[in-house]
């Protein structure tokens, strides 16, 4: 019995440390599916602010790549630059680089109007702090009629160097078939997308 001791108690231990080992492994991968398959659902006429933590960020380059956005799920198609981060949620999809951002919003709705779109700036301002709105017009776009309005935010002040990030951002409300898309694009000051953005919302579809 002595002998056998010393093999019994290994054997014991080796189960356990498998057992343990297997447990670790199934939770790590369970972990990692639903950090994969989350995403965050932009939040429709909410307003876009910058994060004071990350990197400047440069213009688009004329000699910039776009892919096409296709989103089945949400109905919709719009090209983005190559590169660029897409998170894709259940009302919406949201693609950035760094500072510079583009938001997607969906939802059910009658079609803008310039006065619904101030209204919206106007609930927005109240709610957002630093937030500045500016001209509110209506646009035609290969898609459709469209309003478009324009907005400034502050960002929260870096925690190091307490700088903000102004973001100057074009908003476009748009809609089909009781269906209403808000869309933001949004730049830091000194950086210029103009002519990217203006490719961007002249390519957005319905599907």
């Amino acid at each position: 019995m002595l002998k056998r001791t010393p093999s019994f108690v290994v054997l014991a231990a080796l189960l356990v440390a498998s057992g343990c080992g297997s447990s670790s492994s199934s939770t790590t991968a369970s972990s990692t599916r639903a950090s994969a398959g989350a995403t965050t659902a932009p939040e429709s006429g909410a307003a876009l602010a910058a994060d004071a933590k990350s990197a400047a960020t440069g213009d688009i380059p004329d000699s910039q790549n776009f892919l096409t956005l296709s989103a089945p799920r949400l109905r919709i198609s719009m090209i983005y630059p190559e590169g660029w981060t897409v998170q894709e949620g259940a009302t919406g999809v949201s693609i950035r680089d760094k500072n510079n951002l583009v938001r997607v919003a969906l939802s059910n709705g009658s079609a803008p109007t310039t006065a619904s779109v101030r209204g919206q700036l106007a609930t927005l301002k109240s709610s957002t702090p630093g937030l500045t709105a500016g001209a509110v017009r209506a646009v035609s776009l290969k898609s459709g009629p469209a309003v478009r309005a324009t907005y400034t935010t502050q960002s929260a002040p870096n925690p190091v160097t307490g700088k903000q990030v102004t973001l100057m951002v074009d908003r476009y409300a748009l809609a089909h078939a009781g269906r209403v898309a808000i869309v933001d694009l949004g730049t830091p000051v000194g950086v210029d997308n103009v002519d990217a953005y203006k490719r961007m919302i002249e390519s957005f579809k319905w599907q």
